[in-house]
């Protein structure tokens, strides 16, 4: 435990730090170019957005980063798990070293000293300050590591943790040849921040408001509208009371597209070793 605090401390941002200054101007063109979008809508670069938006929230962060990357809650093929961190790494938050990291510290922690995005030090900490504030730790893959051996060990994952913005910027040259300006803002800066945000919001909102079906030791909810933002991302009590469960939404009215996919992996054969928390819809109606 003494060593968890000790890489919690290194890695956790103090609220009372200055901001860093490349990732809030980043973050801010990302904005104006997701603002900048809606003035140039076309059906095309509308599909282009949602598509993507699928492939890096859902297969990148859902499916990758929080459910097998981190949780290891079923097994895939290792080329379709470096498929999905490239997935992931296209969202613009961090590589995987860097993410699992982050998260499996916000677990061990939760809304506790050392949980780096805890609402309990403010709303805006929890969604967006802890990102702003501070020295950036995503290329900091050596301190990472420690919360991520498993990770580590792969050259792989250790190059996309060093150079996790280079998908991005592959990506939106593609789309800049592909549709011009139009489509990149589409395609890159506005669905990169409604990525964002939904993320965030499962670090925030999930926190403060929605139901509570399992006693935890944190303040973790569940939320249907975070959950439909983030394909089911949002039934976050039900997954800190079984954090190795492939299965978020528990009970049949909680819609969890994500578990749909990885069910529909597990028929193809491909998804393997799935973990699920034992239990039922009548025992949860009961609960709730």
């Amino acid at each position: 435990m003494k060593q968890q605090r000790a890489v919690a401390e290194a890695i956790t941002i103090n609220p009372d730090e200055k901001l860093n200054k490349i990732t809030t101007v980043v973050l801010v063109i990302l904005h104006i170019g997701a603002i900048a979008a809606l003035f140039c809508f076309s059906w095309v670069n509308l599909a282009v957005a949602v598509f993507l938006y699928w492939l890096t929230v859902d297969l990148g962060i859902s499916l990758g980063y929080h459910r097998l990357h981190t949780h290891r809650s079923y097994k895939i093929p290792r080329w379709l798990e470096y498929f999905f961190a490239v997935c992931g790494a296209s969202t613009l938050e961090g590589g995987p070293i860097f993410w699992v990291a982050t998260h499996r510290l916000h677990h061990q922690l939760s809304d506790k000293e050392g949980d780096p995005h805890s609402p309990r030090d403010g709303a805006w900490w929890a969604h967006v300050g802890w990102i702003l504030t501070g020295e950036s730790k995503h290329n900091n893959t050596r301190l990472m590591a420690k919360y991520a051996p498993d990770l580590a060990k792969y050259p792989f994952y250790v190059w996309l943790n060093n150079w996790h913005w280079v998908p991005v910027v592959v990506l939106a040259a593609v789309l800049l040849a592909i549709g011009g300006l139009p489509m990149m803002l589409w395609g890159v800066c506005l669905r990169v921040v409604v990525g964002l945000h939904a993320t965030w919001l499962v670090n925030s909102a999930t926190h403060m408001w929605g139901r509570r079906r399992f006693s935890t030791r944190d303040d973790s909810r569940n939320n249907w509208w975070v959950a439909l933002m983030t394909f089911g991302e949002g039934w976050h009590n039900n997954h800190h009371a079984h954090p190795t469960s492939a299965r978020h939404g528990l009970a049949w009215y909680e819609f969890d597209p994500s578990w749909i996919q990885i069910r529909f992996l597990q028929f193809l054969g491909i998804a393997k070793s799935v973990r699920v928390a034992r239990h039922t819809d009548e025992t949860l109606e009961k609960a709730a």
